[in-house]
């Protein structure tokens, strides 16, 4: 009845008048790096109650709207992070690697920018460098996403009209915004922004402008270290722009580590990054409840690493073995190589039997080096789960689009990723 009651909304909200349709004065812009629907899927019957027979519906069930289309403007039809953020933030299509540039290299004006323009209170969050693809095709120009310090100078040098472009920025980087060369968080600082190095600090944070950077790059993994430290951030990011609102806000979060580990085609790895991400459009969404006036969206970029639920030619997916994983294989692989006792780490931190077979596979694979190792340990995971995988890559297919909130409507259907930018200008603008 809910979905049905929504459809029927969306449907007379469509017969209006796009007058009719009063603008959010907030805007809350989610991205799920890397997460097409098989990351939703799997997630739903990873978290799922397995005390009842029906699967529940999670987060995303509840406020999908539509999907999404991610080419770039190039002959590849897969689409990088830099190429898939430039599009969800400036409405303009451009080539694998480009930071908010058009294929000629010329910048382009995005989102966030416009806002500032506007007076809006704008904001940045990210689980990987704050300077990384994502986050940087909303704040700065480069012809490629790799030019990571002359992105962090941006942050501080793309002023508009005289002021830095962003007045929160949380997330990792703290090697590209403290260097012999320049030293960005200085400059920071004396703009008045308050600063925190260690997300144990984030408390600290009671202002606006203020700046955190919690790692050298990016964020340790969630399964590995701060299990739900992109949550902790949402939590502060929406207290403090709560405080700062009376323009509006924009705010763009990025759950940047879903894509991480499905490059590293890690599903265990995968399903925590989505659970941090999950809980952060939560919160997000009940703010979105009491306050009326703001709008959520959250889309991926892309999909990750060609992942499917089910593998080897069995109709099965075994999520209980995925959870019983506690550690990422990268974390895991670093124990093994320093320790005699393969046995104990395996059962330790996979939870499944250390069999002949499986010690011999271990054994050899180490001899082989940490790459060797790391490859079999997400083979035997990937196996044992019947979880497939592709692709280390990216993929080409739709992504889903959810929305929730003040306009919410206008997202629904199957659209073009520079269409959900271009409907977020609009009311910016």
């Amino acid at each position: 009845m809910k979905k049905t009651l929504r459809a029927v909304t969306a449907s007379v909200a469509f017969l209006c008048s796009n007058a009719a349709i009063a603008e959010p004065k907030n805007i809350i812009y989610m991205i799920g790096d890397g997460m097409g629907p098989a990351y939703t899927s799997a997630y739903r019957y990873y978290i799922d109650d397995p005390k009842t027979k029906h699967v529940d519906n999670t987060i995303f069930d509840e406020i999908l709207v539509g999907m999404a289309h991610t080419y770039p403007d190039d002959d590849t039809v897969v689409t990088d992070s830099a190429a898939g953020a430039t599009a969800l933030s400036t409405a303009t299509k451009s080539y694998n690697g480009a930071i908010a540039v058009d294929t000629k290299k010329a910048p382009l004006k995005t989102m966030l920018e416009i806002a500032k323009e506007k007076g809006m209170v704008t904001a940045l969050i990210a689980t990987s460098q704050i300077n990384h693809a994502t986050p940087a095709s909303f704040a700065a120009h480069n012809e490629s996403r790799r030019n990571y310090d002359q992105i962090a100078d941006d942050y501080v040098d793309n002023k508009i009209a005289g002021k830095l472009p962003v007045d929160l920025l949380l997330g990792g980087g703290t090697q590209y915004f403290k260097r012999d060369d320049r030293n960005l968080v200085k400059e920071f600082t004396n703009a008045g922004y308050q600063y925190a190095d260690s997300l144990s600090d984030l408390h600290k944070l009671t202002q606006i402008p203020a700046l955190g950077l919690f790692a050298p790059k990016g964020l340790p993994y969630a399964i590995d270290e701060h299990p739900n430290r992109l949550e902790q951030m949402t939590k502060k990011a929406l207290s403090l722009l709560d405080s700062n609102k009376d323009n509006g806000f924009f705010v763009m979060i990025e759950g940047s580590q879903i894509d991480w580990c499905g490059h590293a085609n890690d599903i265990a790895c995968a399903m925590r990054e989505m659970h941090d991400f999950a809980q952060s459009i939560k919160l997000a969404k009940a703010y979105v409840d009491k306050n009326p006036d703001t709008l959520l969206v959250i889309t991926a970029d892309h999909s990750t690493g060609g992942l499917t639920l089910g593998a080897n030619g069995k109709y099965l997916w075994l999520r209980d073995v995925v959870k019983g994983v506690s550690a990422s294989a990268s974390i895991l692989t670093k124990q093994m190589m320093a320790s005699d006792d393969l046995e104990k780490l395996w059962i330790q931190y996979t939870q499944l039997p250390y069999n002949k077979a499986t010690a011999i596979l271990l054994k050899e694979a180490k001899s082989g080096g940490e790459k060797a190792l790391k490859k079999v340990i997400k083979q035997i995971i990937n196996k044992a789960s019947y979880t497939g995988w592709t692709t280390g890559g990216h993929t080409a297919i739709d992504v889903q689009v959810f929305a929730h909130g003040k306009g919410y409507e206008q997202f629904i259907g199957s659209q073009n990723n520079t269409d959900i930018a271009e409907k977020l200008i609009s009311y910016i603008k």
